[in-house]
C-alpha cells in the first residue's frame, strides 16, 4: 500500500511539520533549491514503524557530540532502540558505546537490522537502499532534507517501508507526548492519559489536529489527562525546578539532546500546554510564552537583531510598541524605521536597507483598527530574505491566522483577547517553522543566532541542529534563559481557561462592535469611525478576504471636538471602563493622546491614528443596548 501522498499540509512551505535537523550543510543547500512540497505520512504508518523497529543502522553517524546524528542516536538509545553507527571515516571507533562500521555490509550478520536511518545527502540514498535490501531491513528512513525517489523506488520494490524528509527522534517525541514539553505543535489531540515517552497502549488514542475544528483545538490542543492522577484539567505546576532521572539524563537536557524540563525560567508543564495550544490555533510549529506582550516582542527581536541592525515596523502600532521600537531598543544598538504599511513603495524602500532584519506589523492595529495586508507584506519581506512578524493580539487566531497568509512569526499579548478576563498578564511568540534560516542566510552572518555556532552550546548551530524547531528552541534555551521574561504557571492556567471560550467571545465581541460602529457612524458629535467592518471603511474588502469571522472589536472614533472632549467623554461613561487595556469581556474606553500615546510626538500620534480627538474602544460582550445607551449618555455631556 502506498504510504504517502504529496500535498500541501499545515506547514506547506519550507520545512515540513515533523522535521528534525538537516544532516549536513550540503544537504541544506540542496533542499533549499528544491520544490517545497511536503511529503505527508499518516500517523498510524509512522507509529507502526517506530513500535516494530528494534535495531537501527545509522548511516552517517558522527563522533561529534553536537552534530544532529549524535543527538538523534543518543535519543533513540534512551528510548530502547539499539543504534549501530555507520561511518567510513570513523571505522573502529565507538559512538555512545557502539562500534562504528564502514558500511551496512560490514555490520556482523548476527545483528539483525530492522531500519536504515540515512544521515547523508540524497545522492547516497540509492546505494543505502540497495544495502538495506541486501541486509533484509524492513524500513529505509531518510532524515530531513533527504528526498530520493530513486532510493524510495529501490526499497519499495523489495517490500521495504520508506520514510523521507523526517527525523525518528522528532516523530517519536511528537506521537508519544514529549514534543509539547517545549510548546511544539505535536499535530495530535487525545483525551487518553499517557506517559510521555512511552508508546500508548491504544494506538488509535490520538486524533490529527488537521481537519479538527477551531473550538475542539481550543479545548484540547496540548492538554492530556494527568498521567499520574488522571485529572482532566491541566494542573498548575507551581515548581521552580524539576528532578533529573540520572546524571546522564541531566547532561542530555542541558546539551539540548532530549526534551524535558530543567528549571522554571526555561519551561514549565502548565505553560507548555498553553504554548502548544496557541501554536496549534495559529497553525504554527511551536510557541514560547512570556511574562507580557512587550516581553514577547523583545524575545522575538532577540535572535533576529544584533548591534547595527534594523527592524522596519508599521507606523500604526500600539503606542507602547512605538516607544519600545523608537527608543528602548536603541540601548541594544538596534534601530527602527517606521513606515506606512499601506504604501507598498514606501515599504519596499525601507526594506531595501542593508541592515534590515525583519518587517513588523499588527494584523488589526491598535488603536485605529487599521487592517494589514499580510500577504503583500510577506511578499515584500521575503523578497529581501527577511521574516514577517505579525502582532495578532487584536484579531486572535479565530479571526485571522497570519501564517496562512505568509507571516513567519506571530506575537500576542495574551493579556488581551486570548485570556479575555483581564486577570493574567502574558505574551506569546509563535514560529511558523517556514522561514528557512539556512537557505536565506548562507553565510551565517544575517541571522547568526540561527545559522552560526552558538558558543554557549559548544558551537551548536540551531537551524542545522533543530530544523524547523530552531526558533522556538532558541526562545527557550537562550531567550528565556538569559532574558528571564518567563510566564508564571498560574497566569498560564488562567489564560488556558480564557482560550477555551475564545471563539464564543469573539463572535459576540464582533457582533457588538459592528452594531456600536453603526450607531457611532450616524452620531452628529462623531466625525469618523475607523471600524473596518463598516462598508465605507477603506479596509472593508481586505477584511472580507482575510478576516472571514469579523473585523474584531478594537477601533477608534474621532469626535467633532478636540483634546478636551476626548478626555471628557471617557470620564463620562458608566459601563465602559476607563482603563489601559483591551480585549476584556468588559467594554473598555481610552483617550490615547492623553494616555498610551502621550509620549509620542504629535506627528507620531497622527500617523498611528491617535490624534487629539480620537477615542479608542474595546467592545465587550455586554448587552448591546446598554453599550449604546452608555456612549449616548457620555456623548450628550459634550458641548
Amino acid at each position: 500500500m502506498f504510504r504517502a501522498i504529496r500535498r500541501a499540509g499545515s506547514f506547506a512551505s519550507g520545512w515540513n511539520s515533523v522535521s528534525c535537523a538537516r544532516p549536513t550543510s550540503l544537504a541544506s543547500r540542496w533542499l533549499a533549491s528544491q520544490p517545497q512540497t511536503p511529503i505527508v505520512y499518516e500517523d498510524g504508518y509512522i507509529r507502526r514503524i517506530l513500535s516494530s523497529v528494534k535495531t537501527i543502522a545509522m548511516v552517517g553517524a558522527s563522533t561529534n557530540w553536537n552534530r544532529p546524528s549524535y543527538f538523534a542516536m543518543s535519543y533513540l538509545q534512551a528510548k530502547g532502540y539499539r543504534v549501530i553507527p555507520v561511518n567510513p571515516g570513523a571505522v573502529g571507533k565507538e559512538i555512545l558505546g557502539e562500534k562504528v562500521y564502514g558500511s551496512i555490509d560490514d555490520i556482523p550478520s548476527e545483528i539483525e537490522i530492522d531500519m536504515v536511518d540515512l544521515f547523508r545527502a540524497p545522492s547516497a540514498a540509492p546505494g543505502a537502499a540497495r544495502e538495506a535490501v541486501a541486509r533484509g531491513a524492513k524500513v529505509l528512513w531518510m532524515q530531513l532534507g533527504v528526498v530520493s525517489e530513486e532510493g524510495a523506488q529501490i526499497a519499495e520494490a523489495a517490500g521495504i517501508d520508506v520514510v523521507m524528509d523526517r527525523c525518528p527522534k522528532i516523530e517519536f517525541s511528537r506521537l508519544y507526548g514529549e514534543l509539547g514539553w517545549h510548546g511544539f505543535n505535536s499535530g495530535v489531540l487525545s483525551s487518553k492519559r499517557r506517559m510521555p515517552g512511552q508508546t500508548a497502549k491504544d494506538r488509535d488514542a490520538t486524533v490529527p489536529t488537521e481537519g479538527v475544528g477551531f473550538d475542539t483545538k481550543a479545548l484540547h490542543a496540548g492538554a492530556y489527562p494527568d498521567p499520574a492522577s488522571g485529572a482532566r484539567q491541566t494542573p498548575i505546576f507551581q515548581s521552580s525546578s524539576f528532578v533529573f532521572d540520572s546524571a546522564e539524563h541531566a547532561a542530555g537536557l542541558f546539551n539540548l539532546q532530549t526534551f524535558g524540563h530543567i528549571y522554571g525560567r526555561l519551561s514549565n508543564p502548565t505553560t507548555s500546554v498553553l504554548e502548544e495550544r496557541i501554536a496549534t490555533l495559529e497553525g504554527g510549529r511551536g510557541a514560547t510564552c512570556t511574562s507580557s506582550g512587550h516581553a514577547a516582542q523583545v524575545l522575538t527581536l532577540f535572535p533576529l537583531m544584533g548591534p547595527g541592525t534594523r527592524v522596519v515596523a508599521s507606523n500604526k502600532l500600539y503606542g507602547g510598541s512605538i516607544t519600545q521600537f523608537a527608543k528602548t531598543i536603541k540601548k541594544f544598538g538596534w534601530e527602527c524605521t517606521f513606515v506606512d504599511v499601506d504604501d507598498p513603495p514606501a515599504v519596499e524602500a525601507a526594506l531595501a536597507q542593508e541592515d534590515v532584519r525583519l518587517l513588523w506589523a499588527e494584523s488589526i492595529a491598535n488603536p485605529a483598527g487599521a487592517v494589514s495586508d499580510i500577504g503583500a507584506l510577506a511578499e515584500a519581506a521575503h523578497a529581501v530574505d527577511v521574516p514577517l512578524v505579525i502582532d495578532n493580539t487584536a484579531a486572535t487566531p479565530y479571526l485571522c491566522t497570519p501564517i496562512e497568509h505568509g507571516a513567519d512569526i506571530v506575537v500576542h499579548s495574551t493579556t488581551k483577547y486570548m485570556s479575555g478576563h483581564g486577570q493574567a498578564v502574558g505574551g506569546c511568540v509563535v514560529d511558523s517553522g517556514k522561514f528557512d534560516w539556512m537557505a536565506r542566510d548562507p553565510t551565517g552572518t544575517r541571522f547568526p543566532s540561527m545559522t552560526a555556532p552558538e558558543p554557549a552550546y559548544h558551537g551548536l548551530v540551531f537551524a542545522e541542529q533543530f530544523g524547523d524547531l530552531a526558533f522556538t528552541i532558541f526562545g527557550h534555551a537562550v531567550g528565556l534563559r538569559d532574558l528571564g521574561c518567563t510566564m508564571a504557571p498560574q497566569n498560564a492556567f488562567y489564560t488556558l481557561l480564557g482560550v477555551e471560550t475564545l471563539s464564543l467571545r469573539m463572535e459576540r465581541h464582533c457582533e457588538n462592535a459592528l452594531a456600536l460602529a453603526k450607531y457611532l457612524d450616524g452620531h452628529p458629535k462623531v466625525a469618523s469611525v475607523t471600524y473596518a467592518g463598516l462598508p465605507n471603511s477603506v479596509y472593508y474588502d481586505r477584511v472580507q478576504a482575510q478576516y472571514p469571522n469579523g473585523a474584531g472589536a478594537l477601533y477608534s472614533f474621532s469626535l467633532t471636538g478636540g483634546y478636551e472632549d476626548g478626555k471628557k467623554l471617557v470620564e463620562s461613561t458608566r459601563i465602559f471602563s476607563h482603563v489601559a487595556n483591551l480585549g476584556d469581556t468588559r467594554s473598555l474606553i481610552l483617550h490615547p493622546a492623553s494616555t498610551t500615546h502621550r509620549q509620542l510626538t504629535t506627528e507620531q500620534r497622527e500617523a498611528a491614528g491617535a490624534g487629539d480627538s480620537v477615542v479608542r474602544i474595546s467592545v465587550g460582550i455586554e448587552n448591546i443596548e446598554d453599550l449604546i445607551g452608555d456612549l449616548d449618555h457620555a456623548l450628550s455631556k459634550l458641548d
